[in-house]
This record gives C-alpha cells, sequence and structure tokens, in this order.
C-alpha cells in the first residue's frame, strides 16, 4: 500500500507544481515547465534534453533507452495552457490548491495533469530498472494550444525528427469512462478531426457614431452572416471510428447515419454532446473585430470562426457547405489555416494491449469502484490533438488515451478549458499505473 500512497502523492506534487507556473499561450513561456520537469526526471535517473525553437518555448524530451528489438513508444503532451479569468473561478487558477482529493488549477485536465502522470511514470519505471524492447520517450511540447509559432511538436518533428520517431504514441483525447448502453466504456481516439479555422471579412462604409443613417455599418451586416452560422446543419456521416463505437455499443449493428445521433441521445445523457461533433465538421464564430472607437462606425467587421472537418473531408468541400449557408455576396471567406484531419489504424497490436492494461488496474488493482465491470475497455471516438504531426512524419500509430475513473465525463468536458478546471488525485494515479502497464506491454511488442 505505501506505493501506491508514494505514487500518488509523487503525481500529486509534481502536477500542483506544473500548475503554480503559468504557461498561458500566448505567449506560453513553456521553459520554465521544461526545466522543472528536466529536474525531477534527472535526479530519477532520466535523460532529458530540452529543444526550443525559441529560447522561452522549450520542448523537453526524456528517454529510457530501449533494446532495439522492440517499438518504441512516445508518451505526447503539452504544457501550454489556455487563459484564465480568476473573477471567474472559485480558487486561484495558478494555486495548485488541493482540495477534497482534487488539484485546482488551470491545466489540471488539459492536460499537466497527464504530463506529471507521464513524467511520474517514467521516473518509477527508472527506478525500477525498466528496459523496454524500443526506447520508451516522454515528448512535454510547446505551443499546442495555439500552434502558430509551430515551436512544438511540429518543430521537433521538422528539425529533431530523431528525438521523437516513434512507432507507437498515446496522446491526450480519451479515456473518459461512459455507462453506455448498459456496458462500461474508456474510449479512445484513433483519429483526429482537421482543424480548419476560417475568418470572414465584411465591409461597408465608416461613419461617426452619432449618424449611423449616413454610414454602412460592417458590425450589422456581419450579425446576420453569424446569425446564419449558426443554423448551419450538416448531414452526418459515419467513419470508420464512429462506426466501430456504435457497434460495439448495439451488439455489432451500427445505425444509419441519419439515426446516429438519436441512437446516442437514448443510451447516455452525454451522448448527443459526445457524439454529434463527431458526425459531422462543426463551425463555431469565436471572435469579432470591429471598430476600434465607440463614436466610429466600422467599414470593415472581421469573424473568427473556430471550423473543425472530419479526416476525410477537404477544405474545398466545407467552403462550399459554407457559402451554401450564407450566400456567396457580401463578405470574403479566407482560411487561416488547415492542419490534422488524420486517424491511425483501429486494430493494431496497440490497442488490445491498451484494453489489457486498463483492464489489470481497475478490475484487478486496489482503485476506487465504479458502477458496473468493463465489458469493452477502449471504443474509438475522434478527438483534436496534435498526433497529425507524428502520423505524417513517421506513420506513427497515435492514439489519443488517458482513463479517468472518478469524475465524470460529463463535468471534466465541462471544465477543460473553462473556470474551475481540476483534476482527481485518484485518476492521476489510475493515469500512472496504466501508462506504467502500457508501457511495459508495448515494449514487450515486436515491431
Amino acid at each position: 500500500m505505501e506505493a501506491t500512497v508514494s505514487l500518488r502523492e509523487e503525481v500529486t506534487d509534481l502536477l500542483q507544481r506544473l500548475i503554480r507556473i503559468d504557461t498561458v499561450n500566448p505567449p506560453g513561456n513553456e521553459t520554465k515547465a521544461a526545466e522543472l520537469l528536466r529536474e525531477y526526471l534527472e535526479s530519477n535517473g532520466v535523460r532529458c534534453e530540452l529543444y526550443a525553437k525559441f529560447p522561452e518555448r522549450a520542448n523537453l524530451v526524456a528517454r529510457i533507452p530501449g533494446t532495439g528489438d522492440g517499438p518504441r513508444l512516445a508518451l505526447l503532451s503539452h504544457t501550454d495552457t489556455v487563459l484564465a479569468d480568476p473573477a471567474e473561478w472559485q480558487l486561484d487558477p495558478w494555486s495548485g490548491e488541493l482540495r477534497d482529493g482534487e488539484v485546482w488549477g488551470r491545466g489540471a485536465l488539459d492536460m499537466k495533469g497527464q504530463v506529471a502522470a507521464s513524467a511520474v511514470t517514467m521516473a518509477s519505471l527508472a527506478r525500477d530498472g525498466f528496459e523496454p524492447g524500443g526506447d520508451l520517450i516522454f515528448i512535454a511540447e510547446a505551443d499546442e494550444e495555439m500552434g502558430t509559432e509551430r515551436a512544438g511538436l511540429p518543430y521537433l518533428c521538422e528539425e529533431h525528427p530523431d528525438a521523437v520517431r516513434a512507432e507507437y504514441a498515446l496522446n491526450e483525447g480519451g479515456g473518459d469512462r461512459l455507462q453506455f448502453g448498459g456496458q462500461v466504456l474508456y474510449l479512445c481516439a484513433t483519429a483526429e478531426k482537421m482543424s480548419s479555422p476560417f475568418r470572414l471579412r465584411v465591409r461597408g462604409r465608416s461613419g461617426h457614431g452619432s449618424m449611423p443613417g449616413i454610414a454602412d455599418n460592417a458590425l450589422l451586416k456581419a450579425a446576420k452572416l453569424i446569425e446564419r452560422l449558426g443554423e448551419l446543419k450538416f448531414e452526418p456521416r459515419l467513419g470508420p471510428e464512429t462506426k466501430a463505437f456504435f457497434e460495439v455499443v448495439s451488439d455489432g449493428k451500427a445505425p444509419a447515419a441519419e439515426d446516429a445521433l438519436a441512437f446516442a441521445k437514448g443510451a447516455h445523457p452525454l451522448g448527443a454532446e459526445l457524439l454529434e461533433p463527431l458526425l459531422a465538421m462543426t463551425v463555431a464564430p469565436t471572435m469579432i473585430e470591429a471598430s476600434k472607437k465607440r463614436n466610429v462606425i466600422p467599414a470593415l467587421c472581421e469573424i473568427t470562426v473556430d471550423c473543425r472537418l472530419l479526416p476525410e473531408q477537404t477544405q474545398a468541400e466545407a467552403e462550399q457547405l459554407i457559402r451554401a449557408q450564407l450566400g456567396d455576396d457580401g463578405y470574403e471567406l479566407e482560411w487561416v489555416e488547415g492542419h490534422g484531419g488524420s486517424r491511425s489504424p483501429i486494430d493494431t497490436p496497440c490497442r488490445p494491449t491498451l484494453s489489457r492494461a486498463l483492464f489489470i488496474i481497475v478490475n484487478i488493482a486496489r482503485m476506487p469502484p465504479c458502477s458496473g465491470p468493463i465489458s469493452q475497455p477502449v471504443a474509438p471516438p475522434l478527438s483534436p490533438n496534435a498526433s497529425h504531426w507524428m502520423r505524417a512524419a513517421f506513420g506513427t500509430v497515435a492514439y489519443g488515451f488517458f482513463p479517468m475513473r472518478m469524475m465524470e465525463a460529463e463535468l471534466a468536458l465541462r471544465l477543460i478549458h473553462s473556470a474551475d478546471e481540476r483534476a482527481a488525485v485518484e485518476d492521476l494515479e489510475l493515469g500512472v499505473r496504466f501508462l506504467r502497464h502500457a508501457a511495459e506491454a508495448i515494449g514487450r511488442l515486436r515491431p
């Protein structure tokens, strides 16, 4: 039992220290977190390197060398976070306070909790003298939340490929526990949507705010477009991932695409919210910019829209659908970027290995109870993360999976990028124990 308490305390302490380092992106300042991780890991005998496109935005790569007769496994994570408004929080977002068995702070779920668990996995395995078949690599990248400076994983893959090359990778994006259709499922992300934000520009004619009749207010014209974006509905599709998911929860037969959402809603309270963005592309207006002065009617208004495409979709197809809703006139549409939209095979030696490792930890180890046994430990949804850089560069089989057992999926999904973000200590320990078993099992596979 001492080992259980030790691992739990170790990962809790490390997460608290990581949260207390403000790595809100922009500007990031991830070097401070990378240095903390390096100090911790090297004190436990793990070899580390820092790689930085910019001095203040370092990536950490740590490694337990393998014997060379097995596949390499990368534990992917990022140290930057989104912003936090302290006025919206019950506690200081950078306090790392431990309250009622939960660590509070920005990044606790996304994703400094997994960063800490991955680091403790490396440290504890090194202390045990672990020697995998292939290298076990821990990557704590910078600049994941924004990615505009390409200072994180794209920089590592392009400039330091030998440091991060791996046959398998585990990332964020899955691990939520759902009681779905009478089964206990732990969701695993085997693919991700393409991040395809776009910008709408609406032009008018400026004028004095006291005489609106002589101007052509671009902001008012933009408001109509925003309303139309909010009304957008797309035809649902069942890709390989969602089809496999429904086959798991519906006795081997997936519903028709048009019936999938209703089926999911009837099977779980969170079913519709979870599955709807996985069945079609999504558009969400998130930013608007117009006049800089209260008394100046804007001649230009820009709307930034967060858009995510299914792996098989193209921006050309998406633009056709968007223009069909908005009409062809009165705006300019510009794609800001387009990356991701990749998938890994569902049936590989890695996925059943994850299932077995999770089954061992949850059902045999002394972990907190949950409702019902695990009948299907891993089912495959889509999830946005940075795995596509590894897939594109090295053909890596990359899955998003970090199991959580104590915090309900409904709560976790609402806390990410929101106020009062926190992680359960029991889930942090579960994560460490799962990653240890997964690393040992994958280390025994043959390429």
